[in-house]
């Protein structure tokens, strides 16, 4: 009868090991699936104070029954961007706002009274469906010199018309909020990109310059740049998959001790 006791009591110990450590699993795959499901932006090479850049606004579907079908990304008009030009997208119909500044922008010794404060991509025969991600190149300029950081909020919408909206802005020293804002993070000044140095006379010229650049850059790096997404996403599943792996490794483990244990004092 002790034996029997003892045997039903070791196999009642082992469930509760398994159960407590399926529940981990759970947590940890639900806290890195979302990890992973935010609205970001990344630069291609660096972003540098003062020049140029191309950048990627990366947007996950985070939802299995809607696909996304718009996405707004704002631009801040305390630290303006004379020059925002999106890079054609097949299936998305992109729209350049501007807006009035209370202060007048000057750039290359010409003074600016608008600036780019928001961009639109609305899904034109395409979408991202559950499980997928598209990532929107922009060609931004000329960078602010006066922070580090940029704060792009961003409203994603699905099909379903749900909204989703990314504008908590992140704190230093503080947990990341439950929707966080896009970050573009600026490097120091480059001297091949900074545009503070030119005369009024070849700052035109310049400008151009760097637009036309920024342009080729967003062509020529097409290929490169679904080649690194692709690797990107396919090291982000590797890791995962291993992690998980680990984990039932360690439940398995705990388990079988527990159990054994119980064996041998029977």
């Amino acid at each position: 009868m002790n034996v029997s006791r003892r045997s039903a009591s070791s196999r009642v110990s082992a469930t509760r090991v398994a159960l407590a450590g399926g529940i981990a699993l759970s947590s940890v795959v639900l806290l890195s699936g979302t990890a992973f499901a935010h609205v970001s932006v990344q630069p291609q090479g660096e972003a540098a104070k003062g020049g140029y850049a191309t950048v990627n606004i990366k947007v996950p579907n985070e939802r299995d029954n809607a696909s996304t079908v718009k996405l707004e990304v704002n631009f801040p008009l305390d630290h303006p961007l004379a020059s925002v030009m999106p890079q054609p997208i097949p299936g998305w119909k992109a729209e350049v706002t501007k807006s009035k500044l209370s202060k007048p922008l000057e750039l290359h010794g010409k003074k600016i009274n608008e600036a780019v404060s928001k961009v639109t991509w609305t899904a034109d025969g395409s979408k991202i469906g559950p499980g997928q991600f598209q990532q929107f190149p922009l060609s931004l300029g000329q960078l602010p010199e006066d922070t580090d950081q940029l704060v792009l909020k961003a409203i994603q919408t699905y099909d379903n018309k749900e909204i989703v909206r990314w504008i908590e802005e992140p704190k230093e020293g503080a947990d990341e909020p439950q929707n966080p804002a896009p970050v573009l993070k600026l490097s120091a000044a480059s001297g091949d990109h900074h545009g503070g140095g030119a005369t009024a006379t070849t700052a035109p010229s310049a400008s151009a310059s760097e637009d036309a650049k920024a342009g080729h850059d967003d062509k020529a790096g097409a290929h490169e740049e679904k080649a690194a997404t692709a690797s990107s996403s396919s090291s982000d599943t590797t890791a995962r998959i291993l992690g998980v792996i680990g984990i039932l490794v360690g439940i398995a483990g705990v388990a079988f001790g527990v159990l054994a244990g119980r064996r041998r004092s029977a």
